[in-house]
């Protein structure tokens, strides 16, 4: 999140610094070009006075050298033209007479007055400075005088000039973000370790609390809210989990004595219709046995939250053999390759794989359950595959509800939570579980389980 808002802040300062930069560079390249531009017409405009009384009585000699001299000294050819476009006197010989500018200038010098006088010239350009002066005025103008300047030193003035100016406006830059870095750590700190607490209450630890000391003050209160709302939640687990415990221990005591008592009363029941109630009030309590076990397993789902690897050919080398005995004379087929890693919470797959085979023995009405897995997209699934009856759609769409259970099973103990809990425990994993049909008939129960990472190998 740091990196982003810097890179949301610099661009902006960019812009900022370009906005008052730019005009501030085009401002040094007029006055730089305006000032030599001057320059040169002060010394071109004095050889045009000189021309004019050299022209006058004819004697051009003590004006060609004074043009050499100029040249010698600056090293900007200068040069005297006639109203027919000869040279006159030059201060280097051949005078270039061919450029675009000298012909533009000297057209506009012969009509009297001066060419262009904005030649704003730019550090990327290479080119000449050329400035006209009419010798004589107005329509008594009878040559012209032609100077031609290379445009090193000021392009190089320019350069400098917008080296301060890139220079002044990266330091004000760096200054401000140099105050935004730490600034924007410090308010970041705080939404940061409510993303770290959030995380870690999202995985189960109901302890992780968020930092109320640090940042603005809208963040500490956004944090003391958050662990405010953590205490409650954790108050109402704990009273949960205290219900379930004094739930589950005042109950097994009235339920173990009802089952003792309602044994106690076979030998004192001899008709057949009091033989029946008790076969009935037998398996009643049993049933009730059962779903007891089962809710105060589904109630301690959220101590089973943290995921763990597990190697699935070591949890399969120790239930397999208590499917077999399960499935008596169903036959059992297992294709699981080699070297499968999953993770899981702990405990979890091993009673989730007991959940779907035990189903898939009594429940299917098939003559085959084969277990079998594969690698697909960066995770890990286990296949739970019967060539029983299978399930209808909307009986699939149902089956992973609490207490669901499918008609044709009703007389079939069970309590209709397995696959509910089975299904939040894969979900707590990080993975999910999904019932499709099989091939030609039956049902498959996928487990989709992410990949746990390979042990390190100590070399």
């Amino acid at each position: 999140m740091l990196r982003r808002l810097l890179v949301l802040i610099v661009p902006l300062l960019v812009a900022l610094v370009a906005a008052l930069g730019v005009p501030l560079a085009f401002a040094v390249v007029q006055r730089e070009s305006q000032e030599t531009y001057l320059d040169r017409l002060g010394d071109a405009s004095r050889f045009a006075s000189l021309a004019e009384n050299a022209l006058a009585s004819g004697r051009l000699t003590a004006l060609r050298e004074e043009l050499v001299r100029y040249d010698q000294l600056y090293g900007i050819s200068a040069a005297l033209v006639g109203t027919d476009g000869t040279v006159l006197e030059s201060s280097r010989r051949p005078f270039p007479l061919t450029d675009r500018n000298v012909e533009v200038g000297l057209k506009a010098a012969f009509g009297g007055y001066r060419g262009e006088t904005d030649q704003s010239v730019w550090p990327w350009e290479q080119v000449d400075l050329v400035v006209v002066e009419p010798v004589g005025r107005d329509s008594e103008v009878v040559a012209a005088v032609v100077t031609i300047s290379p445009t090193d030193g000021l392009r190089s003035a320019v350069l400098r000039q917008w080296s301060v100016l890139a220079l002044i406006g990266l330091i004000p830059m760096l200054g401000v973000v140099a105050v935004a870095w730490p600034m924007s750590r410090w308010v970041l700190r705080p939404v940061r370790k409510l993303d770290e607490a959030t995380a870690a209450v999202a995985g189960g630890r109901l302890d992780a609390r968020a930092d109320e000391l640090g940042g603005p003050p809208e963040l500490r209160r956004l944090a003391a809210s958050f662990n405010a709302m953590v205490d409650v939640v954790g108050r109402a687990l704990r009273r949960q989990r205290a219900f379930v415990a004094d739930a589950s221990h005042q109950l097994r005591n009235p339920l173990a004595s009802l089952r003792l008592a309602v044994d106690n009363l076979a030998p004192h029941v001899t008709d057949d219709e009091g033989r029946e109630a008790h076969r009935i009030a037998v398996d009643e309590a049993e049933e009730m046995g059962r779903v007891l076990d089962t809710l105060l397993a589904a109630t301690r789902l959220d101590s089973a939250s943290a995921a763990e690897p597990v190697d699935v050919d070591g949890l399969l080398s120790t239930h397999v053999p208590g499917w077999r005995a399960l499935a008596g004379d169903m036959r059992l087929e297992i294709a699981v390759p080699p070297g499968l890693r999953a993770l899981e919470p702990p405990g979890g797959l091993g009673s989730v794989l007991d959940e779907l085979v035990g189903n898939a023995i009594r429940l299917s009405g098939g003559t085959t359950v084969r277990v079998w897995g594969r690698t697909a997209d960066e995770g890990v699934e286990l296949h739970v595959t019967d060539d029983g009856t299978g399930l209808s759609p909307d009986e699939r769409a149902s089956a992973l509800s609490r207490f669901w259970r499918a008609p044709r099973h009703q007389n079939v103990a069970g309590t209709g939570l397995g696959l509910a809990i089975c299904a939040e425990l894969i979900a707590s994993a990080g993975g999910d579980l999904t019932l499709r049909p099989a091939e030609p008939h039956g049902l498959d129960a996928v487990v989709r389980l992410r990949t746990a990472p390979i042990r390190g190998v100590l070399t």
